[in-house]
């Protein structure tokens, strides 16, 4: 509520998981994903919470990734659990699993 309030803090710092249900955060303008999650759909439901009812400015969400990091391996994981979701409802058969040597790239 205190960062709701105009006169509150200016910045909000909560995990993915504490921060990913039963928020409504519209004070916010500004979302960093620092830690990226293997479920994509976790780190949607946490920016979403800027994006509620009674916002009224822009929302900027911004993902900070280095190169040749497990986070980095692990954005290409979510990328491809998208596609996969996207091929469950559209055509089904374009779907499958992880690979074995796709698991130990998100390792290695």
């Amino acid at each position: 509520e205190r960062f709701q309030d105009p006169a509150g803090p200016p910045v909000f710092l909560i995990s993915l998981k504490a921060g990913g249900t039963g928020l409504n955060l519209t004070a916010a303008d500004h979302v960093f994903l620092l830690d990226p999650w293997w479920n994509p759909a976790v780190e949607e439901q946490a920016a979403d919470r800027a994006h509620r009812i009674g916002q009224d400015k822009p929302v900027f969400v911004y993902r900070l990734v280095t190169t040749d990091t497990v986070e980095e391996r692990i954005l290409e994981l979510q990328d491809r659990k998208r596609a996969l979701a996207d091929a469950a409802l559209g055509e089904a058969s374009q779907a499958g699993g992880i690979t074995r040597d796709e698991l130990l790239a998100l390792l290695l």
